[in-house]
Order: C-alpha cells, then sequence, then structure tokens
C-alpha cells in the first residue's frame, strides 16, 4: 500500500481480553489488564515517535454480555473521547481476544482507518462488520486453544474478498495470551500501525490481503 501524506493527528485505542459472561469491574491487577497495559506501554514507545499517540480502553465490566456487548459501549466512549479532544483524527483500533471481538464491531465508526485483532474471539463472523477499504491485521498462535487460529484465518480471509486491505501473521508455535514472544506481538502490532496511521509515505509489505 502507498500511502500519501496525511497530517491528520493519529490514536490509538487498546482494548483488552476479558470472559464471554462478566458483569464485574475488571481491576488493574487482574491479568487481562495487566498483560495488556504492559502492551500498550510498549506501543507507546514505538509509536510516539511517530506523533501517533497510544490509550488503554478502560472497561466497566469485564464480559463481553451477550447482547449488551459491554466492551464496544466502552470503545465507543472512548472514541468519542478521542474525537472531542482532538477533532477529526486518524484512529487505530488494537483488541486481544474479546477485545479483537469489539474493535470489528467498532470498525465502522468514523476515522477508524486501521485495525489489528490479536487472537480474536469472533465465534459469530464478526469479521463481517469491517468495513470494506480499512486496514486490518490478525496476528494468531497456531497453538491457540482458546480461539482458534483457523477461523480467524478464515474470516480474515473472506474479509480480504470483500475489499478489506487484510494482513494475516501467524505465531507458529504460540498459545493465546501472547506470552510466547511478547516482543514479536508488539513489533508486528507497531509495524503495521507505523505503516497505516504515519501519515508518511511508505510502503507496507504484506498489506494486500492475507496470506
Amino acid at each position: 500500500m502507498d500511502n500519501v501524506e496525511d497530517l491528520r493527528p493519529a490514536h490509538v485505542l487498546v482494548l483488552p481480553g476479558g470472559r464471554p459472561v462478566g458483569t464485574t469491574p475488571p481491576r488493574a491487577w487482574h491479568l487481562p489488564q495487566l498483560r495488556m497495559r504492559l502492551f500498550t506501554d510498549a506501543l507507546r514507545l514505538r509509536l510516539n515517535k511517530y506523533d501517533i499517540a497510544v490509550d488503554l480502553v478502560d472497561y466497566r465490566y469485564c464480559g463481553w454480555n451477550d447482547d449488551h456487548m459491554s466492551p464496544v459501549r466502552d470503545g465507543l466512549r472512548a472514541i468519542e473521547s478521542v474525537t472531542r479532544r482532538r477533532g477529526d483524527v486518524r484512529l487505530g483500533l488494537v483488541g486481544h481476544a474479546m477485545g479483537a471481538r469489539a474493535i470489528a464491531h467498532l470498525a465502522a465508526q468514523q476515522g477508524v482507518e486501521s485495525l489489528v485483532a490479536l487472537a480474536p474471539w469472533w465465534p459469530a463472523d464478526d469479521a463481517d462488520l469491517i468495513p470494506a477499504g480499512r486496514h486490518l491485521l490478525v496476528a494468531h498462535g497456531t497453538e491457540d486453544t482458546r480461539s482458534d487460529p483457523r477461523v480467524a484465518q478464515s474470516q480474515t480471509m473472506a474479509a480480504g474478498d470483500r475489499g478489506v486491505n487484510t494482513r494475516w501473521r501467524p505465531l507458529p508455535g504460540a498459545g493465546h495470551l501472547l506470552l510466547t514472544d511478547p516482543r514479536w506481538w508488539a513489533d508486528t502490532t507497531a509495524d503495521f500501525l507505523t505503516c497505516t496511521l504515519s501519515g508518511k509515505p511508505t510502503t507496507c509489505p504484506g498489506d494486500d490481503h492475507a496470506s
């Protein structure tokens, strides 16, 4: 993908994982929150030099909660906060597991350009919600037993066929929790966001379709 220079500010929101059902508030010491806080810090170190801001989305509840779709509501509030403060902004959304499901539901929001789904939990063909023209990176451990990487790859390929700019990146031997080679997860995510949101002319190898 060859970018033309875009001087609008860029902002990335990171959405943690969670549970299918959970109506208690997540705590800072809960593992999904702790892992994604460290991950967010790593992204911030990489992306700040490109003037890309990074924030972690705080959840009211730790679960998806059926039709309530709790993390989607929290993501909407975070997007509204960013656009209220910064105006016309290019948005990147990063989600792990349940958070990856949430960003698929947020992908059609105004300003969203780039999405990174890490070990996505997409039980209802959620990637079908991502509009054509968005940039999507899906990274998944091949030994993930909680979210099936074959399902994620199939949905990534289908999104590419619909006109989403997709990129599939498997990590051999890795499981669900981003604990195998943490630097790989952070670097892969940061490289993709830099490519799609930096606003500088650049080429993103492999960004044209899942492979």
